[in-house]
């Protein structure tokens, strides 16, 4: 372990900056920092533990709150001078009660550097995905995703089973419009169900990277 903590360049008062990230959306939770003692007991508990600045003082992220965080991997840049965590969080990662601690979007101009339509064609699944995380996160009031979150397993899977249900019967209907609008209520409740049982979308990817992502001599599937 020192050998690794050797290849950390930790800055003038011992610390390394951590970027958290949650390990299903991918969406960035929080900035925070490490000491060798934080990082150890990160390791050794499988926790997040980190090093306040501010109270001088180690803390281990949901102590108090409840709102913890089960390390998923650590790893550190090729300067060896940030950590990446990737965790599994359990309710909101910032202290105001949001899902995550970068809620302040600052405009830029898209115009300047047009995107390519093919490259993002599938990123509206990873917003709907990083939607519901914050759903499950925050539990906000009047919301259907965290009303969905509240009432459980079963009835996830009812309207799970529903969904289906309904895009078989537009297909049936030779319907378009109904077989889009139903596709897309099925899609997103498979991904409310992915999100409660702890499987991201990545997961999926992979299992069908291993499938069909490899040259074979075999008649396509």
């Amino acid at each position: 372990m020192d050998i690794m903590f050797e290849q950390i360049k930790w800055d003038a008062a011992g610390l390394v900056p951590v970027v958290v990230q949650d390990f299903q959306s991918k969406a960035v939770l929080m900035l925070a920092y490490m000491n060798r003692e934080s990082l150890q007991k990160t390791i050794d508990t499988g926790s997040s533990w980190y090093w306040s600045r501010s109270r001088s003082e180690l803390w281990n992220k949901g102590a108090t709150s409840g709102h913890t965080q089960q390390v998923k991997s650590l790893s550190y840049d090729c300067d060896g001078d940030t950590l990446l965590l990737l965790v599994e969080q359990v309710g909101p990662a910032c202290h105001t009660g949001s899902y995550t601690c970068f809620t302040n979007p600052i405009e830029i101009n898209a115009d300047a550097h047009p995107s390519s339509s093919k490259a993002d064609r599938f990123a509206m699944l990873a917003k709907v995905e990083e939607v519901i995380a914050t759903r499950d996160a925050e539990r906000t009031e009047g919301s259907y995703t965290s009303y969905l979150f509240d009432k459980g397993l079963d009835k996830i899977l009812k309207k799970v089973g529903e969904e289906a249900a309904e895009v078989i019967i537009a297909a049936k209907n030779n319907d378009q419009d109904e077989l889009r609008s139903e596709s897309s209520d099925l899609i997103f409740h498979l991904m409310v169900l992915l999100r409660q049982q702890g499987l991201s979308l990545d997961a999926l990817m992979t299992e069908l990277e291993n499938r069909y992502g490899k040259p074979t001599t075999n008649k396509m599937r």
